[in-house]
């Protein structure tokens, strides 16, 4: 069986939590692993998504040290889905805005 490792980045802008994972992790960048496998006896090319994991990098005394987590594609879109629309709340509110200049 044929199986290809493609890989990405995500950012995230605010701590998050992934899955049923109780760890919280920090805001920052991330890098997703995505193994899939060839399917065979079909007349094109394709392929069928076998695990997906989430790059962890130590912080701290774990400096070093990184950990695979192992996700689906459907809490990853969750998470990066939540983390947007903290970050657009966030945003949007009158707390994140800059204070307006007092011209009197």
């Amino acid at each position: 069986m044929l199986t290809r490792s493609t890989r990405s980045m995500v950012a995230f802008s605010n701590d998050f939590t992934i899955g049923d994972s109780q760890r919280e992790l920090p805001a920052g960048k991330y890098e997703i692993v995505v193994e899939e496998e060839l399917l065979q006896g079909v007349s094109f090319e394709a392929y069928r998504r076998t695990a997906t994991y989430l790059m962890i990098r130590g912080r701290g005394s774990h400096a070093g040290q990184t950990t695979m987590q192992m996700t689906t594609k459907e809490e990853l879109e969750h998470a990066i889905a939540c983390d947007r629309a903290l970050s657009e709340t966030t945003n949007d509110s009158e707390a994140a805005l800059s204070p307006l200049e007092d011209k009197t």
